[in-house]
């Protein structure tokens, strides 16, 4: 069986190199597309992923501010920070990093950024209007995932689809983005019973369990499609990917699969709010 590993920083360098002369041509209107990225407290793993994504602006020429507010800072303050931004004409995308500090009302402060600068998919009304078909940021990783998938030509109307975690920025999108691409989708959590029974059913699996090396290869159809959406300490995936490498037709690496794209795909919602704002 011919097996495709689905190298995301291929498709993110596409995506990357399709942004620059959109970049210069709102340069030469005078307006430079701004992204503002948010960080609450001192989360190492938080702090490496916004210098990524810093570093992913810079690269195409998108100016990146980066906020970095105490650890102690409350819900009130965060959102007023968050209403400073909406009412900055010269920022053109807003990303809260998750997660922020527990005593902080997360869902709260995502529901304070403007929609029209959401440019991460998180805030609810995003998140509906992903799921009827219209939203115009769906959220970066599900659309990542969309991305390769079409990017290595991988069919997805009529396949049953597991994906493996509801969170309301990854599982829950991802799964009316295949839904609206015509797929079959399960979607698999916590409380769910069998689940190597449920995987063996599955055509593609998405996991976003957030739990490392999760995914066994001896629960997957032979063939089936596999899609690592976890990130987990030490470079690990949700999946064990010694054990689906030798079952999966196709496979993302963790790093360099899903993570490149999702990040690409920011850098694209933000020069798209930029040319729309």
């Amino acid at each position: 069986m011919e097996k495709i590993i689905l190298d995301g920083r291929i498709v993110a360098q596409e995506v990357k190199d399709s942004l620059v002369n959109r970049v210069e041509v709102l340069k030469s209107r005078g307006k430079v597309p701004c992204l503002a990225t948010i960080l609450v407290g001192d989360n190492p793993s938080s702090e490496t992923y916004v210098r990524m994504k810093q570093n992913a602006c810079e690269t195409i020429g998108i100016k990146s501010i980066r906020i970095h507010l105490p650890e102690e800072t409350n819900t009130q303050d965060l959102i007023r920070r968050i209403h400073e931004l909406n009412n900055d004409d010269t920022i053109h995308g807003i990303l809260l990093q998750h997660p922020v500090p527990s005593h902080i009302d997360e869902r709260l402060a995502f529901e304070a950024i403007d929609i029209k600068k959401d440019v991460d998919g998180v805030t609810s009304a995003g998140y509906g209007q992903t799921a009827f078909g219209f939203g115009s940021y769906p959220s970066c990783t599900p659309s990542a995932i969309l991305r390769i998938l079409k990017y290595y030509q991988l069919s997805i109307e009529g396949k049953h689809v597991v994906v493996v975690g509801r969170s309301p920025i990854l599982g829950k999108p991802v799964s009316a983005l295949l839904l609206n691409e015509d797929a079959t989708v399960t979607t698999c959590h916590s409380k769910t019973r069998k689940l190597p029974d449920i995987l063996k059913q599955a055509d593609i699996v998405v996991a976003a369990v957030g739990k490392p090396e999760f995914i066994q290869g001896q629960w997957l159809k032979d063939g089936a499609v596999v899609l690592d959406a976890g990130y987990n300490k030490g470079n690990i995936g949700d999946i064990d990917y010694e054990s689906c490498y030798e079952v999966a037709s196709a496979i993302t690496p963790v790093p360099g699969g899903v993570g490149p794209v999702t990040i690409a795909t920011l850098l694209k919602h933000t020069v798209d709010a930029a040319e729309r704002l």
